[in-house]
């Protein structure tokens, strides 16, 4: 019986396999083969190797994200020091449909709470949300495909085991999600510094979701202009803005102090 972890190649690190890093040729395809759970593959930029080349085939024709990376990139990533131009992160569990997340709610009885994570890079932000959202009863968390971290290790790790418990669903495109969630009643509220109004103006009592911008740029223009309202988090103090994931808790409770009244 074919083994459906990863698979471990004579040169792979014990430890890297607990992170879910999955590092050279072989490995990586017989995960592959293996039906494992992969987040993401890296490939080193600018090789035209078969071997690379069927990789890549063979990821994207299963929907695993395949991404181009520096060879710099791949190194600091390597825990084996040969990764052979491939390293793979395994999520931690299988993603969700955004389907799964409004019958979770359906399930509770409850108008729908989800949150939305536009391109939130940092895994310790990603899973600090995953575990806000748990605590805050959220039917649900949804990410992009590309340019935001995934269920990996660290994400697990640092959700305190909440992934096993948030239905997360990975999109292709934000954009027209929201725009599916609206067909589907909920409002889309999203976090930005200039909103019109603040969240304690908001009505959160209704299906909603909470769109949390990247670290660095905030929500994307076409996003920003899909929520149906754009609220801001009063700011007392010299800075003009939270952590990602310190934002996503405020709205949450926020949204908890408002359906417990």
């Amino acid at each position: 019986m074919r083994e459906k972890g990863p698979v471990r190649g004579r040169d792979e690190d014990p430890e890297a396999l607990a992170d879910g890093v999955i590092e050279g040729r072989n490995a990586v395809i017989e995960a592959l083969r293996a039906g494992t759970n992969i987040d993401k593959i890296y490939l080193a930029r600018g090789e035209s190797d078969k071997a690379l080349g069927h990789i890549a085939s063979t990821a994207r024709g299963k929907g695993v994200v395949v991404v181009e990376a520096d060879r710099r990139k791949l190194d600091g990533m390597s825990r084996t020091h040969a990764h052979q131009g491939v390293i793979a992160l395994a999520a931690v569990r299988a993603y969700a449909s955004v389907d799964d997340i409004l019958a979770a709610a359906r399930e509770k009885g409850e108008p729908p709470l989800i949150v939305v994570c536009d391109e939130l890079s940092d895994p310790h932000n990603l899973g600090a949300v995953i575990r806000t959202a748990e605590c805050a009863g959220a039917h649900g968390v949804i990410i992009p495909k590309r340019r935001s971290a995934g269920l990996t290790a660290v994400v697990a790790k640092t959700s305190a085991g909440a992934v096993s418990h948030v239905p997360v669903a990975r999109v292709a495109n934000l954009t027209a999600l929201l725009k599916e969630l609206k067909e589907e009643g909920v409002w889309i509220f999203g976090t930005a510094a200039d909103g019109e109004r603040t969240l304690y103006e908001a009505d959160l009592k209704g299906p909603a979701a909470i769109v949390i911008g990247s670290e660095g740029d905030g929500m994307g223009r076409l996003v920003a202009e899909t929520c149906d309202f754009k609220v801001r988090i009063p700011m007392r103090g010299k800075l003009n803005s939270l952590n990602a994931s310190a934002a996503a808790a405020i709205l949450l409770y926020e949204a908890v102090r408002q359906r417990l009244g």
